[in-house]
Formats: structure tokens, C-alpha cells, sequence
């Protein structure tokens, strides 16, 4: 594998003493795990920040070998790390992203569909602005992934509907995508919901 594009860093994983391995979503590979040598040192540390954008170059010198890569910052997420809400909107949308794709196949929807969502949690005034985008991208991905389906709306007007469609939402993703895997990634849901249940 030989590849240099845009990627949004979904998961980030300690391996040895200074090394990470990062899942990378790309638009034309799809999710991609790579090594990255370094990646806890303190360049490289603030790079690999789940959601940020980044020029990820990835080789390998077979399909079967874990690829290398160099990762160059285009877009930082970290500002929004220190607001309780947005950080656990982030994680949330990388880790079920990062947990429910399969490797080494192509999304190029989801990819967009991400990164703009990134976009809205980062730059909207509040939640009310982000969540009906969202519930769209947990749809998009059940639907890529096969599971069919339409966007949860909102029944009625007001924040109550709208956090009854995320919870309607939620049910949806733990019956499919993370069924085996619940506790882990489930958990990152469990915490958003609890910052956007204080919003009233």
C-alpha cells in the first residue's frame, strides 16, 4: 500500500515505548491502521488527537504488513477539547466510527459526512445546531454498513423530541453495528447523552 491523502484520525492506541497505532478514515481506503513511530512524543502527540485532519503518508510493503505512515496536521481539534460538550461529541462520532467500519474498504460518504460534522460540532453555537447532524451520520453509517433505515426524527418540536431521537438512535447502533462490543464504545454515547441531558 502506497498512499498520501486527507485523513481524520479516529482512534489512537499505545504501542511500545514511544509508538502508536492510529486508525486513520481516508476517503478512497476507507479505515486504515498504521503505525506511527513517535506518535507519543511531543510533536506528534497533539497531531494524534481523535477527529483532527491530517496528510497521512502510508506504506507498506505488502497487504499483509501493518503500513507505516507520516501524519502532518492540516486541522485541530484540540481547541474544543477543553468544553465538555464538543469533546464528548468528538469522541463519541470517532470512536463509533472507529469501532463499526471494517478495514481497508472505501466510504467515501462517510468520510464527508464526518469531516462536516466534525465542522458543525466544532463551529456551532450550541448542540441544538449539531445534533439533528448527528443522528444523520449514525444513520448514514447503519446504512452503509447495511443495516438500512432512516434518519431518527424528532417527533414534535423542542429539545425533549430531539434527545428522544438520540436515545431512539442509540438503541439502533447497539442492536447492530456494536453489539459485540457495547461496553467499550457505547460507553463514549453514555457520557455525551449525560452532557446534553443539562441542557434544557
Amino acid at each position: 500500500m502506497q498512499l498520501r491523502a486527507e485523513a481524520i484520525v479516529c482512534a489512537v492506541r499505545s504501542h511500545g515505548e514511544t509508538a502508536v497505532i492510529a486508525r486513520v478514515l481516508t476517503a478512497e481506503r476507507g479505515l486504515v491502521a498504521v503505525y506511527v513511530a513517535g506518535g507519543r512524543g511531543r510533536q506528534l502527540r497533539p497531531v494524534l488527537i481523535p477527529g483532527n485532519l491530517v496528510d497521512a503518508d502510508i506504506r507498506s510493503r505488502s497487504e499483509t504488513q501493518l503500513p507505516f505512515a507520516r501524519i502532518e496536521l492540516l486541522t485541530s481539534r484540540g481547541p474544543w477539547l477543553t468544553e465538555p460538550l464538543p469533546a464528548a461529541a468528538l469522541g463519541w462520532a470517532c470512536s463509533l466510527t472507529a469501532a463499526a467500519l471494517p478495514e481497508r474498504h472505501a466510504y467515501p460518504g462517510v468520510f464527508a459526512a464526518l469531516s462536516g460534522l466534525l465542522d458543525a460540532v466544532c463551529h456551532a453555537p450550541s448542540a441544538r445546531g449539531w445534533l439533528p447532524g448527528l443522528l444523520t451520520y449514525e444513520a448514514l453509517l447503519l446504512r452503509e454498513l447495511g443495516y438500512g433505515g432512516d434518519v431518527v426524527q424528532p417527533q414534535g418540536e423542542g429539545w425533549a423530541a430531539q434527545m428522544a431521537a438520540f436515545d431512539a438512535s442509540g438503541a439502533r447502533l447497539e442492536r447492530y453495528p456494536l453489539a459485540d462490543r457495547r461496553g467499550d464504545v457505547m460507553g463514549a454515547r453514555t457520557m455525551l447523552r449525560e452532557r446534553l441531558a443539562r441542557i434544557s
